[in-house]
């Protein structure tokens, strides 16, 4: 809501500016989704990877590590 309201602004301010930027936001956003995606990937793969590593601490643990 407070993007619209922002925009709307933009738009009363100077309406080549936003129609601009109401053009254009598709497009870098589609630009940035690959990043988005590998990102995604990234941190699934750290989390695999502590849960790998954490795995001997929780077992050795027993039911002291389910609680917390």
């Amino acid at each position: 809501m407070f993007t619209f309201l922002l925009w709307l602004l933009l738009l009363a301010l100077s309406w080549p500016l936003a129609l601009l930027a109401l053009v254009l936001y598709p497009l870098v956003w589609l630009l940035l989704l690959p990043f988005r995606l590998v990102g995604i990937a990234v941190d699934g793969v750290f989390g695999l990877l502590r849960a790998v590593l954490l795995l001997p601490a929780r077992v050795l643990g027993g039911p002291r590590a389910l609680r917390g």
